[in-house]
């Protein structure tokens, strides 16, 4: 016995990899990582201000590595997802008000919020070196 499907638009292939999203999707999707990675970030950075505030030689061992690459790397990455989360918020606040809400101002607005959230992350990371 064949069985026929209910509904014959359903979609056929749900490779992730082939299925091309909007820009607004990527947007979205990074603004939520980024989210992600300040909540975990922002654990780290409080273990770091108390082990500063502790003593003397904590306060030393944290400014000790805080000059490694490495760490730099990672605050800027931390400084990067504040920013790109701050920038796409400003945007959901602006839509929150009416503005952008059609296709094409979603379009736009994420262009805006990618440009504008890439130029501060350059900035940030010379600020940072």
């Amino acid at each position: 016995m064949r069985k026929i499907a209910v509904n014959s638009q359903r979609p056929v292939n749900l490779d992730l990899r082939t299925i091309k999203l909007p820009l607004t999707a990527y947007t979205s999707i990074l603004h939520r990582i980024s989210g992600v990675l300040l909540f975990v970030g922002v654990a780290v950075l409080l273990y770091a201000l108390d082990l500063s505030l502790s003593s003397e030689e904590g306060f030393a061992q944290v400014k000790e590595c805080l000059q490694s690459p490495f760490a730099k790397l990672i605050i800027w990455g931390l400084l990067s997802a504040l920013i790109y989360h701050l920038v796409a918020g400003v945007r959901h606040l602006v839509m929150d008000m009416g503005v952008g809400e059609s296709l094409e101002g979603g379009k736009r607005g994420s262009q805006i919020v990618l440009v504008i959230s890439a130029v501060l992350i350059v900035l940030l990371g010379v600020w940072v070196w």
